[in-house]
Order: structure tokens, then C-alpha cells, then sequence
């Protein structure tokens, strides 16, 4: 399909499940982001795994900082939109509740979808970029503010849904300042936040294509609270 890969029970529970929209990271629609919606499918899901540069004319990631940089957040955000409003009106999800789940740069992208899309019921962030002063999302010039009208972190106090976050503590890219600083912004929230850092993990340790980063038993706990998350949420 056009928006990227949609994944649903079938048979007689057609039509009777809430939606998740999932957010790929840099490296775009991937099958390891295929196989995170069939995952939800299975656990009782309808999950649009969302295309971010589908309308994008060459995609060539030789520098995944600078690629994020230079990606319009209003833009990308207009396709988590598209995604939510297209599971509002499947006949898989058929008026039950939809939420994002997101992963690094979507992350980023599930939290300020969080912020400032219309139909969320939950947002779940799993080890989001968060800070414009360092990391990936720094740029010594600056950045272009119509590309990057705001820092994420900036954006948590304006959750529109309640919002569970994923971090290692050893992550490379988001730094515990950068976890404190969300927490404190999320604490202005007008609704539910909860945050989880787990030792001994880093960047991606969801992600069962790297090895490196891939922490098996983190990754089984992450996945059970997102799903026991999700269920009460959108249920």
C-alpha cells in the first residue's frame, strides 16, 4: 500500500481492534520495522508500519545525523497524520482507539506526534532523539527553523495522550541529561507519562538485526509493558 505495510488479525476478529501506527527509524521501512507490525498484528493490533520518504524523490542515507537534520518535522509529521487517519477509518480498526509507537529517529517523531497530531490515544517512544544542543540533531550552524521549528524535548509538555518512553542508559545519542530533562517537562503534562531507563542497554537494543545492540531480555520487558500500555490505552 501506499503508506507503508499494514498488518491485522484476520478472520473473525477483523474489525474489532485498536490501531498502532509504527515509526521507523533512519534507515526507513525496513523488514525489521515489517516484522514490529506483524509482531502487534499478533498480539491483537491493527499496525500500519508508516513509509516516511515515500514521497521523497531519491533516498541516500550516507550520513544518518545529517539526513535527520535536513528532514522537515511538519512534513514528516503530516505522514504520521495520514497513517493515524487512515487507521481511524479502516474496516480493521473501525472506530477503536489508534496509538504510535516509534523508534529512534521515530521515536522522535512518536513523541511529537504525541504533541500536536489529532486522533492519538497513545504514544510510546522507544530511545527518541530529544536534544538540538548535541547528538545527531546538533548542528554547529544551527538548524533551519522551518525544518525544525522545535527541540522534541521541548514539545513533551504538550502531549496530547498519555506517553510510556524507553532509554538505555548507556545510549550513545540520548545521554541521561537528556532522559532528566524529558521527565521534568513531562511533569507539566496534562496527562500520564512514564519514562523507563534500563542499565546496561544503549542505543537499538530493540532491534534483533544488530547484534551488537540487541539486549534480548530488556527488549522482552520493553515489549510486554508497551503491550500491556497499548491494550489499556487504546482499549
Amino acid at each position: 500500500m501506499d503508506l507503508g505495510y499494514l498488518a491485522h488479525p484476520s478472520g473473525p476478529a477483523l474489525g474489532s481492534q485498536p490501531g498502532v501506527v509504527v515509526i521507523h527509524d533512519v534507515w526507513g521501512l525496513s523488514d525489521h520495522t515489517r516484522d514490529l507490525a506483524r509482531r502487534f498484528a499478533a498480539e491483537g493490533f491493527a499496525a500500519l508500519a508508516v513509509d516516511l520518504y515515500r514521497r521523497l524523490p531519491e533516498v541516500r542515507i550516507e550520513d544518518p545525523g545529517r539526513w535527520i537534520r535536513d528532514l522537515s518535522d511538519p512534513r514528516v509529521l503530516e505522514e504520521v497524520q495520514a497513517a493515524i487517519d487512515f487507521l481511524a477509518a479502516h474496516p480493521a480498526v473501525s472506530g477503536h482507539r489508534t496509538g504510535v509507537v516509534g523508534f529512534c529517529m521515530g521515536g522522535m517523531y512518536a513523541l511529537l506526534a504525541a504533541a500536536s497530531c489529532r486522533g492519538l490515544s497513545a504514544s510510546v517512544v522507544f530511545y527518541g532523539l530529544l536534544s538540538h544542543a548535541h547528538g545527531m540533531l546538533h548542528a554547529d550552524g544551527g538548524l533551519d527553523p522551518a525544518r525544525k521549528p522545535r527541540e522534541p524535548v521541548a514539545a513533551a509538555a504538550e502531549i496530547s495522550c498519555p506517553l510510556l518512553g524507553f532509554f538505555g542508559e548507556d545510549d550513545e545519542f540520548v545521554p541521561p541529561a537528556d532522559v532528566d530533562r524529558l521527565r521534568a517537562a513531562l511533569s507539566g503534562a496534562s496527562h500520564a507519562a512514564d519514562i523507563v531507563v534500563y542499565p546496561g542497554a544503549g542505543h537499538a537494543f530493540m532491534n534483533d538485526t544488530r547484534p551488537a545492540a540487541f539486549r534480548p531480555e530488556l527488549a522482552r520487558r520493553a515489549w510486554s509493558r508497551t503491550i500491556d500500555f497499548l491494550r489499556r490505552e487504546l482499549r
